[in-house]
């Protein structure tokens, strides 16, 4: 391994100093305190000046074996970022200009005792900005991105992260490093270089089978035979092949039936059955000498995307199907974690996965504009049943088709696409994100007479090239081209449709800032909504570490710098006026916090409203649309410290919408929403069984804790994996049976209970803006902290009901069990999940109490 301490200086020679691989430029700056935290304060802008430098990585290294005795020595790089010129003892070996490819080079010949290796790299900028220049035939659009972003331009023109330009949510920091592993490997014969597995079903014989296929180089010059065994003890199947390599890239495919007299228990995603992993070892005997033995885990589950017509409906479904059975897809989009690739840790994943897998997620699209994760992304995936929508990395931009470029994408989708097909988690490749929506609506201003152009282009990329090579590599799982799509409907209208936006067929994406988000007629019925979502800032203890004093304030230069999406800051502002008042205090920094604290709020009651009115339109069609089948919100992480549509906050802190996600995504839940004047209450389920339950409907009135009145309807029957209309009754009738209640002064609280403890969380239903309310006290919150083992129990006291209260503790991290609630009881119980080691004394000096009356 040449992982360590390298060498690092820039274009003149005038910066050197040591740097750790993995790693980038900026990071090595950074942790020798040549840099402050790039995050900080304006710094993305103010330290433009690495990226545009031309920076060479250096070490030497002794051989640590005898030269002599190998055939073949390779210099291996899992991924360089991003175009380089790599030496070894002043002999070039090769350019890279492929962050998302593997680059192996033969150094057999070049290698000595004590060897000089050199990676010199070029600015990604300006790289990107020579390739725009030389595609002279015509441009590719777009050229830059809006200024608001302070990005750099032609990020289409490098096979590089494209939000590392600059995003609506992330700043511009094209880094440059050797950003995996980098080794030396010395072999005889022969050499594993790619091994995976697929599980099929094969209905016909109601058996699993396993199709395992591992990829060598081979350097001798005539085939090795050999005999490969496969174990999986705990399934009672062992079968032994005789297999021949052919010398070059050889491959071998082998078939492996399980035995039939064992029971497979399948991988189910989170929520729908256990991840079950089966050890399993391959053992290569060649005739050639040494034997290698892989070890590995096998999984079992099948993958259907099912589009087919509906009765009723124009177009086709929507759907997946795990193991036969249609799961309704509930979760959000995954960006990169970091600027900075090294800085994301196994703990970093964990942190931010888990969070999704404890909100009741069971899926996430790793979005095209970031990386493919890495493997131990997809490890916790695997293992917390998060299913992922993996894009490949093209978004939001039309893109080259020259040779070389084609060729560096075809190495790309081979290499990602073996690196990660073994996993179960991954349940569908799409080709971009938005591209097809991009020439369909015309983004880029496109003349109509050169639109063939860029047709063709987009055929020849995504169809031609990435399509066939998904299909020659993968056939255990569905790939589409694009997303938004209209799936077969964009197939049969040559690859690009006139309205990938359709609600009758694919999927949408859907944003409206300025409609009222609590309107759920707004939202398109859908057949799957992979993306939508609201703004909100994140909270004062996360701003607070990349600002300073001066920028504590909603219109300072600092939140105007941090905010990337046009007019962002503004329409959150309008968004909240509908329904909350604006803050008014005197003391600026109070103002600052109650409008962070107003925006997660506003945040969090949209995307609440709207991915109800997904889960409730999962059985019906009304006027031809409906069938929803999933509900992914735009976006579920941060990549820095800045006002942007995530529900998790750079650093993992959960913001109210997470709170409020773990509700509308439980896997039992009862929706309420208006139409005409009536209240309909329908009952969401993803369970596997039916259930009778008991429906309770609590009125109250902001001014007491008492409520006014109660109705609990028994023998309420909830159909497994749907949403049914369970109850239903005019909001006047219902004011006329609580008396003394006007939509402005009472409120409606409701949920689900069953036998054997099963119980739904509590949801609301507001019967007027808050704005409006009328009756709400001052709450006088308080909290008493106590340990038990190793979490903490916080008792929260309220005098009056209190809206949307807030516990934050700082930068202590963890989470609380519940969060934003609705406190309509004057005692309720919250637990603290820490993340580290914390104490009650901490705890009690961190915590603030916030409800909707405390802001003023």
């Amino acid at each position: 391994s040449l992982r360590g301490s390298w060498r690092l200086g820039n274009g003149n020679g005038s910066v050197v100093l040591r740097g750790e691989v993995p790693g980038c430029v900026h990071t090595a700056l950074h942790r020798r305190g040549l840099i402050q935290d790039p995050y900080y304060r304006f710094n993305d802008v103010m330290y433009r000046w690495i990226s545009l430098d031309n920076w060479t990585y250096s070490r030497t290294f002794k051989t640590p074996f005898d030269v002599r005795k190998w055939q073949k020595v390779n210099l291996v790089f899992e991924g360089v970022d991003t175009v380089g010129q790599i030496l070894i003892n002043n002999i070039t070996l090769g350019r890279t200009d492929n962050m998302f490819n593997r680059y192996s080079f033969d150094i057999t010949s070049a290698i000595k005792e004590v060897n000089f290796v050199e990676v010199r790299f070029l600015s990604a900028i300006s790289y990107a900005a020579e390739q725009s220049r030389c595609h002279k035939a015509y441009s590719i659009p777009p050229a830059c991105p809006p200024p608001v972003q302070k990005g750099e331009c032609h990020a289409n023109f490098i096979r590089k992260e494209q939000c590392s330009f600059s995003w609506d949510w992330g700043p511009s920091f094209p880094t440059q490093g050797i950003w995996k592993d980098v080794r030396i490997e010395a072999y005889n014969q022969y050499q594993l270089i790619y091994f995976s597995l697929t599980s099929f079903f094969v209905k016909s014989a109601q058996q699993w089978s396993l199709e395992i296929e591992s990829i060598f180089d081979v350097v001798s010059s005539k085939p090795i035979a050999g005999l490969v065994t496969v174990n999986i003890p705990r399934l009672q199947t062992q079968q032994t092949f005789s297999v021949k390599l052919q010398p070059g890239e050889g491959s071998i495919v082998l078939l492996v039936n399980i035995n039939k007299s064992s029971t497979v228990e399948a991988w189910w995603p989170n929520g729908h059955g256990k991840q079950t992993g089966y050890n399993m070892t391959t053992t290569f005997i060649m005739e050639a000498g040494y034997q290698i033995e892989k070890s590995s885990k096998a999984y079992f589950r099948t993958v259907e995307l099912v589009q087919e017509p509906i009765p009723g409906s124009l177009g086709l479904s929507f759907y997946f199907r795990i193991n036969g059975r249609p799961i309704f897809i509930k979760g959000s989009n995954w960006i990169p974690a970091d600027s900075f690739q090294d800085r994301v840790t196994y703990d970093t994943l964990w942190l931010l996965l888990k969070s999704a897998a404890d909100a009741n997620m069971n899926t996430l699209r790793v979005w095209g504009g970031g990386v493919y994760e890495q493997d131990e992304f997809y490890n916790i995936c695997d293992e917390l049943g998060i299913m992922i929508w993996q894009d490949f990395m093209f978004a939001c931009a039309l893109y080259p088709t020259d040779q070389n470029y084609l060729e560096s994408v075809r190495a790309e989708v081979s290499h990602q696409v073996r690196r990660l097909k073994s996993h179960p988690s991954i349940i569908l490749w799409s080709g971009n994100n938005e591209n097809e929506a991009a020439i369909a609506s015309n983004w880029f201003s496109i003349p109509y007479a050169d639109r063939e152009v860029y047709i063709k282009d987009y055929i020849m990329l995504y169809v031609k090239n990435i399509r066939e090579m998904v299909l020659a590599e993968d056939k255990s799982r569905p790939f589409i081209a694009s997303s938004p799509t209209n799936g077969l409907e964009s197939v049969k209208e040559g690859w690009v449709s006139q309205n990938p936006y359709d609600t009758h067929y694919g999927d949408t994406h859907f944003y409206d800032y300025s409609s009222d988000c609590w309107n759920w007629t707004v939202y398109p019925k859908t057949r799957f909504a992979s993306e939508y979502g609201f703004q909100s800032w994140p909270s004062f203890s996360t701003i607070k570490k990349v600002s300073s004093t001066e920028d504590w304030s909603y219109t300072s230069n600092f939140s105007l710098h941090r905010q990337h999406h046009e007019n962002g800051n503004d329409q959150m502002l309008q968004q909240i006026g509908r329904h909350f008042k604006l803050p008014q205090s005197t003391d600026p920094v109070k103002k600052f916090k109650d409008m962070i604290y107003l925006t997660q709020v506003m945040q969090a009651q949209c995307i609440k409203t709207e991915t109800e009115f997904y889960r409730f339109s999962q059985n019906e069609i009304v006027k031809g649309e409906g069938h929803t089948m999933g509900a992914l919100y735009w976006q579920l992480n941060d990549i820095w410290q800045a006002p942007s549509w995530a529900s998790l906050e750079y650093g993992g802190k959960w913001k109210v919408l997470h709170y409020f996600a773990q509700n509308f995504f439980a896997p039992l839940l009862p929706v309420a929403y208006e139409d005409k004047g009536v209240l309909y209450i329908y009952g969401v389920s993803d369970l596997h069984v039916d259930h009778k339950l008991t429906l309770r409907v609590i009125v109250h009135a902001w001014s007491s804790l008492e409520p006014v009145c109660t109705l609990a309807k028994d023998g309420v029957t909830v159909k497994a994996q749907s949403a049914v209309p369970i109850y239903k009754e005019s909001i006047n009738d219902l004011l006329e049976r609580c008396r003394n209640c006007t939509r402005k002064s009472c409120v409606i609280t409701f949920c689900l209970v069953g036998e054997g403890g099963l119980q739904s969380p509590t949801n609301h239903h507001f019967l007027s803006s808050l704005k409006d309310a009328v009756g709400l006290q001052k709450s006088h919150l308080s909290a008493s902290v106590s340990q038990q083992d190793d979490v903490y129990i916080f008792v929260l006291q309220t005098a009056a009901i209190a809206p949307f209260v807030s516990l934050d503790v700082g930068t202590i991290k963890g989470r609380f069990s519940d969060n934003g609630f609705l406190m309509t009881e004057k005692k309720k119980v919250v637990v603290f999940y820490p993340w580290e080691p914390t104490s009650v004394e901490e705890l009690e000096k961190s915590l603030t109490l916030t409800s909707l009356v405390d802001v003023v």
